[in-house]
């Protein structure tokens, strides 16, 4: 009998070793590499990654390509189709991701229904029974007599039921618990994840199968396995949201098909979530009362702008070092501007405790909000009000420099749509053409922006 080979694989980005060691050389990373046995392969050819991306093809010029574009269709919900970047496309790979009752097997089941009106559509739950999923399905009012139900965790089982049915769109609840055979692992680990998912998305694309995989997330938030999961599929997506509001946000991650970090709002209702067409309204619910520290920016999120409202809070600090917290922007980045600020503005801030807040929970990974929360923090410190019909967009350089961003004019735009009567924009970004209603100052340095607000 042939002795079992063992490798040893890095957890975080899939290097493997010939031996153990405690650091992975490749991603630098202390503890991450985790023993696992690599099955007998199934024939001398190891048959089982033939045709990983399709069916096997012959060698051609690039040229000579089709281009024509795969046809998607819709999953049913406007903002999940944004995110996927127009719709389900055949053949692709999709991995959501998200925390412990985000709502990931709600947003599933509810798109598995309505599509299983039109097409075959099969459900397999590793973690539920089909009695907890029966349940939920009544609890939100969705139709139920088309969808099929399987509840397996064994890889092998569930591609020879997909190979009965047919489905055109296929879901894995969850990619963590379910195995294969031939791996002397349990399910959850390295080797059991990255076979299982490439046999999964092998059999998709050979079919033309759309194919969700759930995912669980690790503490920090990030997919658990092996990075190589995520090079795998087509395209991941995160669902966040918490545990104090009904918002949840999905995020696109990776996308083959469509832009990356796009973003679709919905809202977690008694009858499942609920997309939210204007999340710039929900996220610009401000007070009536002028306060300072408060104005509101524009960021791109994917292919739509949206409008947040930034708050700062500048107080005197009782410690020798004072605190900089920035909830939902980068903190490295916002002591960055506070430097800027004291050199370029004139205004110090070493002996003041700084916190920068996004409201709503949004992320801001764009440096279009800089001069807004530099704003903001001059607000807060001279204890001044901004105009509540006032948007402010730009970057601020190191020398104090206001600069562009991209799809300026389309911001302005758009804070015109929800009713902003000024806008405070880096002069490359001012309209060729005036905005009815719209009143747009053009600033070049830090300087002019804070004689505007006095």
């Amino acid at each position: 009998m042939a002795k079992a080979k063992t490798a040893y694989v890095c957890t975080d980005c899939g290097s493997e070793y010939g031996k153990w060691q405690g650091q992975c050389s490749d991603c630098g990373q202390w503890n991450t590499i985790s023993e696992f046995k690599v099955g007998k392969p199934s024939s001398p050819r190891n048959a089982r990654f033939e045709g990983y991306a399709g069916k096997l093809s012959e060698v051609q010029s690039l040229d000579n390509i089709n281009l024509e574009e795969q046809s998607r269709f819709t999953s049913g919900i406007g903002e999940f189709d944004r995110v996927l970047g127009g719709g389900l496309v055949p053949g692709s790979a999709i991995l959501i991701g998200g925390s412990p009752g985000a709502g990931k097997s709600t947003l599933l089941l509810q798109t598995m229904c309505y599509l299983a009106g039109s097409m075959p559509a099969l459900y397999i739950t590793g973690e539920e029974s089909l009695q907890q999923v029966a349940m939920r399905a009544t609890r939100l009012g969705i139709k139920t007599n088309n969808l099929q139900m399987l509840s397996e965790t064994n890889v092998e089982s569930i591609i020879s039921a997909a190979q009965k049915m047919q489905p055109k769109v296929l879901v894995v609840d969850s990619i963590q618990v379910v195995h294969m055979e031939g791996i002397e692992s349990a399910p959850g680990s390295v080797s059991q994840v990255r076979e299982s998912a490439a046999m999964l998305t092998r059999y998709a694309k050979q079919t033309g199968t759309v194919l969700f995989l759930v995912g669980h997330v690790t503490k920090e938030g990030s997919i658990a396995g092996p990075k190589v999961l995520e090079h795998m599929i087509d395209c991941s997506i995160m669902l966040d949201g918490s545990d104090d509001s009904r918002f949840r946000t999905l995020r696109g991650i990776k996308n083959r098909f469509g832009a990356v970090n796009e973003l679709g709002v919905f809202a977690m209702l008694e009858n499942g979530l609920r997309e939210v067409t204007n999340p710039s309204a929900i996220f610009l619910n401000r007070s009536e009362e002028q306060m300072p520290g408060s104005c509101v920016t524009v960021i791109w999120e994917g292919t739509r702008p949206l409008l947040i409202e930034l708050q700062a809070l500048v107080d005197e600090s009782q410690m020798n070092y004072p605190k900089r917290v920035a909830i939902g922007l980068d903190q490295n980045r916002l002591a960055m501007l506070l430097a800027v600020l004291h050199r370029h503005g004139g205004l110090h801030c070493g002996d003041q405790d700084v916190f920068v807040n996004v409201v709503g929970g949004v992320r801001v990974t764009e440096t279009s909000a800089d001069l807004a929360a530099l704003l903001a923090v001059v607000s807060s410190f001279r204890s001044i009000c901004l105009p509540q019909d006032m948007v402010i967009i730009g970057e601020v350089g190191l020398s104090g420099e206001i600069r562009p961003v991209p799809s300026g004019q389309e911001r302005v735009h758009e804070a015109a749509k929800h009713g902003f009567k000024r806008a405070i924009v880096p002069k490359a970004n001012a309209p060729k053409k005036p905005i009815d209603g719209m009143e747009v100052i053009a600033v070049q340095k830090l300087s002019e922006a804070l004689n505007i607000i006095g």
